[in-house]
């Protein structure tokens, strides 16, 4: 019998689509009302902290090529796309995440990041925690501890609050939430034959970080995974099973998805599995509710298994438990110009893929610019025929 390709997608997928936009909405009406905004940078910063301030997170990274030309009368022009575009933005103030946030939060994880703060301090209150470069060491444990109390600090002196422990406790709670929630859509990327499109499931990922009334998000994203469920209960899916599954690494993909993800779609793949920041990488350990609540806040985030950590084997373990979970056919390792250590880690990580699991791995270096689309859309389908 043949089966019907899901191609209408309930209503709620729209919405995720336009979170960004909608919550420009959002954050001012918070602003109206004297609530207090906090921008982020990467997902080291930890929300648990910020939620237990009464204030509400943003991430402020830059999707768009728009203000870059400005950002570059400050910045080299061999500087992650990424950077240069954020620091764009609050530099011209197009940004209304921007424009409304309180104060920003970052951290030193690249080089290029943490020296753009010095320059954001200049338009923005910003305060940077000092991120560990390694996870196997007491002193990291002890320093990120003691970063994430200086943040609580920061915080109750910002906006004339005290942070109890109670209230980080109820932070970690909903914020685990949050996390289960997000981590059961994205793996619905485990069924095969696949039953919802990789693109899909970037889209909602994303746009739930935009989506300020948490508990309507969840509401809407456990009604989507029991949609999808369902139609899969009645034979239905978006592609069929022998079509080449993909997982997609590497560095964050929000001002690349549109070009990298749909090249891999229209070519005939499947992206099963998002393994970057706005995908698996933040969402797949907890918060533990047991102990001191600072001490587990700072190992969570510490534990995020990024490039910037030396050495990373966390990000090779998830990355082989990933590719076995998700059936995957192949890895994408995307690269944006200029960050050096996910381009150095490629070497390894493409050893691990191609040699211990004997899967396809290609890497993709791009920008924000739309000027490489037709040469990624040649190469994904050269390389979609390969598998």
């Amino acid at each position: 019998m043949e089966k019907i390709a899901v191609s209408n997608l309930p209503e709620k997928f729209d919405e995720f689509g336009e979170a960004r936009r909608n919550g420009f909405l959002a954050v001012k009406e918070f602003k109206d009302r004297g609530e207090r905004v906090v921008g982020t940078f990467c997902t080291f910063t930890p929300k648990e902290v910020i939620y237990a301030a009464g204030a509400h997170p943003v991430s402020l990274c830059s999707v768009s090529e728009e203000t870059i030309p400005d950002a570059e009368k400050h910045l080299p022009r061999n500087l992650c796309p990424l950077i240069k575009a954020s620091y764009g933005f609050a530099l011209t103030d197009r940004c209304p995440y921007m424009y409304f946030a309180d104060m920003i939060v970052g951290e030193t994880t690249c080089d290029g990041k943490k020296k753009m703060y010095e320059l954001l301090g200049e338009i923005k209150d910003t305060w940077v925690m000092q991120l560990p470069q390694t996870q196997e060491k007491t002193d990291a444990q002890v320093l990120w501890q003691t970063e994430v109390r200086k943040l609580i600090e920061k915080l109750e002196q910002k906006f004339d609050t005290v942070i109890k422990q109670e209230d980080l406790a109820a932070a970690i709670r909903s914020c685990n939430e949050d996390r289960r929630v997000l981590k059961a859509f994205h793996q619905l990327g485990r069924y095969k034959p696949s039953v919802i499109t990789g693109f899909d499931l970037f889209t909602v990922l994303n746009g739930a970080s935009y989506t300020f009334d948490r508990e309507t998000m969840k509401a809407n994203v456990r009604q989507m995974i029991a949609d999808v469920e369902a139609r899969h209960a009645e034979g239905e899916w978006v592609a069929p099973e022998h079509t080449p599954r993909i997982l997609i690494t590497g560095c964050p993909i929000g001002g690349v998805a549109n070009k990298v993800i749909k090249a891999i779609e229209e070519a005939g793949a499947v992206v099963v599995a998002l393994e970057n920041c706005q995908g698996y990488k933040e969402l797949h350990e907890e918060v533990a509710e047991d102990i001191d609540p600072v001490e587990a806040i700072a190992r969570k985030y510490l534990n995020i298994p990024c490039s910037v950590m030396t050495p990373n084997k966390g990000r090779e373990t998830l990355l082989k438990a990933m590719i076995d979970d998700y059936q995957v056919d192949a890895v994408v390792d995307v690269l944006l110009q200029a960050c050096h250590t996910y381009s150095i880690e490629s070497y390894g990580i493409r050893k691990i893929v191609t040699g211990e699991k004997q899967i396809p791995f290609m890497t993709l270096e791009t920008n924000y610019s739309e000027s490489d689309t037709g040469q990624i859309r040649t190469r994904m389908e050269a390389f979609v025929e390969m598998l």
